[in-house]
């Protein structure tokens, strides 16, 4: 259930009505806008009269939630959530873009890479320390060695760091070394790990499960958010169909659905869409068209020796032109 108090209500009618609430066994959530507030409850609301709400004078309204998602909901905090890290915003109506490479394999490499994509104007640095691979056997990532890499290009860039977390045993590690903590596909209803994630202090990017639909996404940032922390990010990468010329098939609708239930900030990934990078440029030109809050870009220097998906990683030359594509886009949107 949502209140919605009208404009200029008084501080204490509206803590007055927090206080009632919560006596009958709510959870409540303000929400505090420039010219608004809205009071958002969780729990048994069966217990509360309706009527007797809407009858208090600096009351505008009360609905009642039908998304199983509260806190998540766009009913809920009717304003867009702006996640801030070291001075970027992801979410304020402007592109963010997070681009590097798939994995860190290398100083050299993650180096090189971090400062061509500094040069085209990307704002945050993406790699993988813990790699989930689909086969035992392929490249796992560099682990603790590779956050350490990713700090001193942070230390070299001043770009801040995203960067996966796979599991609890990890969790810690990672939290230590990243300002945006990803969690991935194939963990998207990790519930225990999204627990622990809720209760991070680092903002967290949440990607799209392989088949997973938006109201499952959205579910899973409730998990998050319901621990505490707010500052999350949904990420659309493509989900699982009948489709095999690519390795997912882009759900670019997905950006102005959520834009419509949530509240919270959406990025793409068209790198991980598809699989192959001439498709990426033009999916993430759609991202932008469509209304995305950012990019998730995965470039390498040489993606040909690549450890880890250089098929679909963009050389700094192409992410060079990606970047002026975007930025005319961006103008006009």
């Amino acid at each position: 259930m949502v209140i919605v108090m009208k404009p200029g209500a008084p501080q204490e009618v509206i803590e007055k009505i927090e206080k009632k609430m919560i006596s009958l066994g709510c959870e409540v959530h303000p929400v505090q806008g420039a010219s608004y507030c809205v009071l958002g409850l969780i729990g048994d609301t069966n217990k509360i009269n309706q009527g007797q709400i809407e009858a208090n004078e600096y009351v505008e309204k009360v609905l009642r939630v039908q998304h199983p998602f509260k806190l998540a909901s766009r009913v809920f905090h009717p304003e867009n959530t702006i996640v801030e890290v070291d001075g970027v915003k992801i979410g304020d109506g402007s592109v963010t873009i997070m681009a590097g490479p798939c994995s860190v394999e290398s100083e050299e490499q993650l180096m090189t890479t971090a400062f061509a994509v500094q040069r085209e104007g990307a704002h945050i640095l993406r790699g993988g320390a813990f790699k989930p691979r689909t086969s035992p056997y392929s490249f796992q990532g560099m682990g603790e060695e590779g956050l350490k890499i990713l700090r001193k290009a942070k230390e070299a860039t001043g770009m801040p760091i995203v960067t996966e977390v796979m599991c609890q045993d990890t969790f810690d590690i990672v939290e230590e070394y990243a300002d945006i903590l990803q969690i991935g596909a194939r963990n998207m209803q990790n519930f225990p790990l999204l627990k622990r994630a809720g209760r991070s202090q680092r903002p967290i990017l949440l990607k799209r499960g392989l088949s997973a639909t938006i109201e499952e996404l959205l579910m899973s940032a409730e998990y998050i958010m319901s621990e505490g922390n707010h500052n999350v990010i949904l990420c659309e990468r493509g989900v699982r169909t009948f489709e095999t010329y690519t390795r997912n098939t882009f759900d670019v609708s997905a950006v102005p659905v959520i834009k419509e239930l949530s509240h919270l900030p959406i990025v793409t990934d068209p790198s991980h869409a598809t699989g192959k990078w001439s498709m990426v440029d033009p999916l993430a030109k759609a991202s932008v068209a469509a209304g995305a809050d950012g990019l998730v870009i995965e470039v390498h220097h040489q993606p040909e020796v690549a450890l880890c998906d250089g098929a679909q990683s963009l050389k700094p030359e192409k992410f060079a032109k990606l970047m002026r594509g975007i930025e005319k886009l961006v103008e006009i949107r």
